[in-house]
Formats: C-alpha cells, structure tokens, sequence
C-alpha cells in the first residue's frame, strides 16, 4: 500500500489528510489550529505519518516547501479536486474559510472553468463573523443558530468589519433585537459569496466547503439564494487537503 499526504496550511488551521494512493481511501483526517507558528504546527500535525509524497496548498504552502520536501498546488485546484472528489454530482465550489472566499466552476470533465477568490479583505469571511460572534459575546459555533432565531428585515450595509460593527451597535441601540441583526449579518456574508457565484456561472450541484459550511445559518441562507443543490461533508474543512492528496496521487501514476 502506498500512501500520499495533502496538507492544507490555512490562515486559521492546518489539515491533514493521509490517502491510500490505491484506493484512495482516506487513511486519517488530521486537524491543529495554525497560530504563529505555522511550520512548528505542521511538524507537530505530520508527526507520525508516512507517505510516499507530500503536496501542499493554501496560503502557506510555499512557507512548507521551504521547510520539507513537498509539492505545492493552487487552493483553487485543491478545493476542485477534493469536491469532485467527495460529490461527483459536483458542478460549483464555494468555499469559505478563515480569512478568504473562493467560487469556483467546474466543467462536465470536474476541470476548473471560471473562479473568483477574495482574499485583500476579510469582509464575509470567517474572520469576519469570528469578530461579530465576539462583539455579540457568542461562542462562534453557536452564532449561526443564534441568527436563525432572528426576523428578516434589516440590512448591514457595509462589509467592512469595523464599519459593520458600527451599524449592528446603531441597531441595538434603536431597539432591534440581537438575533434580528445576527440574521442581517449573515445575509451580509451571503450576499457577498452569491455575487461571487453568479460571476463564475453556477450550473448543476453546489459543495459548500470551509469552516463557515459548519455555519447552519449561512447554509440555509445559501440554499434559499440558489436553485442549486447544496452539498456539505460531513468534514466541510478537508476538501483542500484531500484534493492536494489527490494531487499527489496523480503525480504517482505518472
């Protein structure tokens, strides 16, 4: 048996997945938070695994190539592969993580077409509901629910997270409920991935992939938005790891 590792260093936490090249059955799922000391956390994350060949991806993936032997390839291919993998029936990928967007198409064959990706800014992004769960002094795990509680009705206009807090502080102190503004921000994020999707053409079945995918709130929203069938796994946060795994698979065969 011979086994390949993907590693996915994100601005919030690693992953890892360690893949049977054979069968490409998932071996293990690994998971650390990133904190300022990626490389020391990607040693301690790989500690104990062996594998034929390493490829990374994400935003330190080149911080990795510098440090150990590995590969390196784009967030964009990662999260293709990992969700066509994962959902056949795949056709669109968004994929919101700690501190960037991704939107991605896909054509018949599971080949990128068209993507869009934010990553200048952490409006609607994780990083941006973490601080609003925060200021509303809400566990982030529980945020999502919290809004569900809420009325539709009101709007955070700005996507600016010190100007959007603003607003959601104006609202409380007219009256509104925390939940009602909790809601409105969530569709300020939605909103934000929506005009990304529209502008790479969604077609056919829709992965929701990142750590905000574990948000019920923004999924429910995001079905309501789109006619697409919404996919979620059940470890929404692996698909980059796994499609660098599959990377590595690939460059095996060769």
């Amino acid at each position: 048996m011979t086994a390949v590792c993907g590693i996915d260093v994100g601005s919030r936490t690693i992953k890892v997945v360690l893949l049977d090249a054979d069968t490409r059955r998932i071996m293990e799922f690994r998971k650390v938070e990133t904190t300022y000391a990626p490389v020391d956390q990607c040693v301690k994350i790989l500690n104990g695994l062996s594998a034929e060949r390493t490829v990374s991806t994400g935003y330190g993936r080149k911080l990795l190539m510098d440090h150990m032997d590995s590969e390196s390839i784009t967030e964009i291919l990662a999260h293709a592969l990992g969700a066509r993998h994962e959902f056949s029936a795949c056709r669109s990928v968004l994929d919101i993580g700690g501190q960037d967007t991704k939107a991605i198409s896909l054509d018949s064959s599971g080949r990128v077409a068209k993507f869009e990706m934010n990553d200048r800014c952490a409006a609607g992004t994780g990083k941006f509901l973490e601080f609003m769960a925060a200021s509303f002094q809400i566990p982030i795990e529980k945020f999502g629910d919290f809004a569900l509680e809420g009325q539709p009705g009101l709007s955070i206009n700005s996507m600016c997270t010190v100007f959007a807090e603003s607003e959601a502080t104006s609202l409380m102190a007219r009256g509104h409920s925390p939940q009602d503004i909790a809601l409105a921000l969530h569709q300020s994020v939605v909103k934000r991935s929506m005009s990304m999707l529209k502008r790479v053409s969604v077609n056919g079945a829709l992965v929701f992939s990142g750590g905000v995918a574990r948000n019920r709130c923004v999924t429910k929203l995001i079905g309501q938005e789109t006619a697409s069938q919404i996919l979620v796994g059940s470890e929404p946060d692996m698909l980059g790891a796994l499609g660098a795994a599959l990377y590595a698979v690939q460059q095996e065969l060769r």
